[in-house]
């Protein structure tokens, strides 16, 4: 199969080796020159492309049958260029005769909002609690517009994204010994590296269309994660300050039941704490 995948950062890279090694033809694009002789070993092209670009995005999308949409913002405030923006280009490229049977978009749980930790699946509505979270609303749905008979668009929902270099250790290690505002009573949701990349085979395998969480089974609790961190690698209790707050962006308990139903199994179920950066 033909694959162009759309931003090539830590997952990106991650099934474009995937992919590639099980013989697909892997196009990847970035919007750094710097890192195509980089990406070189991992795809059997790379360009340089902006998302706002059609030209480009048209260049990237020639002869392909599957396109994943794996962007990620460098910034805070480059949410619109980088996730709507590249949505609203690619769509009327793929709205009239293409070779593009698939889209996959990685999106993120983000767009539930603050649930005040309540559970969510995706019959849920969605209710971004800010700014950059309306933005991920709007270009998922740009992107399902553009669902037909022969094209299959699918959403992913990913959790927080650990994996090798980005252990939960290593993300959370500067806050021991500190004093965090609130309870810790916030759900985090969580998925590894290795189970996004067995997700987005699964989806393409399965020709998979609409939207699907895709997080561990177990979502937890702040303070219980930090606590068990803390604990298993020796690190300096972290105290929390209920009469300091911080209103988190999204706070829910996120569902992966609909993927599960679809035949997906996370390899790893549960967070993984243990692993040592």
């Amino acid at each position: 199969m033909k694959i162009a995948i759309v931003g090539c950062g830590y997952v990106g890279q991650a099934i474009a080796r995937y992919w590639r090694q099980y013989g697909h033809l892997v196009t990847v694009t970035t919007t750094t020159p710097q890192r195509v002789e980089e990406l070189q070993s991992l795809a059997d092209r790379v360009l340089v492309v902006k998302g706002n670009d059609p030209t480009a995005i048209g260049t990237a999308l020639e002869g392909q049958e599957l396109v994943l949409l794996s962007l990620g913002a460098r910034q805070r405030d480059a949410y619109r260029e980088t996730y709507l923006e590249t949505a609203r280009t690619l769509s009327p490229l793929l709205s009239g005769e293409t070779s593009v049977k698939q889209v996959i978009y990685t999106g993120s749980y983000a767009v539930y909002g603050d649930r005040q930790g309540q559970w969510v699946d995706e019959n849920t509505p969605v209710a971004p609690a800010n700014e950059n979270g309306e933005i991920l609303a709007e270009t998922e749905r740009v992107l399902l517009a553009g669902d037909r008979q022969d094209l299959a668009v699918c959403i992913l929902r990913l959790g927080g994204i650990y994996g090798p270099g980005r252990e939960i250790a290593k993300i959370f290690r500067p806050l021991a010994g500190t004093t965090r505002p609130g309870t810790g009573r916030e759900v985090s949701n969580w998925i590894h590296l290795d189970d996004i990349v067995a997700a987005l085979e699964f989806a393409r395998a399965h020709r998979l269309r609409g939207v699907y969480n895709l997080v561990n089974d177990t979502p937890l609790e702040q303070k219980e994660l930090l606590d068990r961190l803390c604990e298993l690698h020796n690190l300096e209790p972290i105290s929390w300050d209920p009469t300091a707050t911080e209103r988190r962006p999204y706070n829910a308990r996120v569902s992966n039941r609909k993927l599960i139903e679809a035949g997906f199994r996370c390899r790893y179920p549960q967070t993984r704490l243990d692993l040592i950066p």
